[in-house]
């Protein structure tokens, strides 16, 4: 297993394989996401920007997981929104947008190795702070998975911690759904 920074045209070459990728992985609890590629494409397009990374996980010459972030101001403006009433400055802040990694590789570093680059490329921006956010479904949700354990540990392990009533909410469709629908997504921070 090979952990490498993607950038420039490397970067550029993988963008197809990084959408499919994030369609597969979140296909799953808890984001149960019915993915389209038009739109990962476009959406992966905003890490070509400076303060983006994207870190990806390789099985030899395959993509098996990718990490990204950038600039919290550098994001989409409903995800720096719901930091308005938060005392930290949107440019202090690193947004670690999503760690996706097909379920054969889970368990062996990877998850780690993600947000430890996420978190150095973060600090050589002179970033102070790095959140992320998680999906919320409600314990009672008919799709999720038999003992299902949230990775709610493993971010506390790392320094995380929900920052209370800082939550977004976004729109996809839900496999099975013909229309998209709201969902509500926890921010987590932590001081660098």
């Amino acid at each position: 297993m090979k952990i490498e920074v993607l950038t420039g045209p490397a970067l550029e070459a993988a963008l197809d394989d990084v959408a499919r990728l994030r369609i597969a992985v979140f296909r799953d609890w808890p984001y149960l996401y019915d993915g389209d590629i038009s739109y990962e494409r476009q959406y992966l397009d905003d890490y070509l920007a400076p303060s983006a990374i994207v870190v990806a996980a390789k099985d030899g010459d395959e993509i098996v997981g990718v990490a990204t972030g950038m600039a919290m101001e550098a994001h989409a403006d409903d995800f720096a929104a719901p930091f308005a009433e938060r005392p930290e400055p949107l440019e202090q802040i690193f947004y670690c947008a999503e760690s996706v990694l097909l379920p054969a590789y889970r368990g062996q570093g990877i998850g780690n190795a993600f947000f430890d680059a996420r978190e150095a490329h973060a600090k050589a921006l002179g970033r102070r702070y790095s959140a992320f956010c998680s999906v919320i479904r409600p314990e009672d949700h008919p799709a999720r998975p038999q003992g299902y354990s949230p990775l709610d540990p493993f971010w506390r392990k790392r320094g995380y911690a929900p920052l209370p009533g800082v939550q977004a909410e976004f729109r996809w469709t839900d496999i099975g759904d013909s229309d998209q629908s709201p969902h509500k997504l926890q921010f987590w921070m932590k001081t660098l």
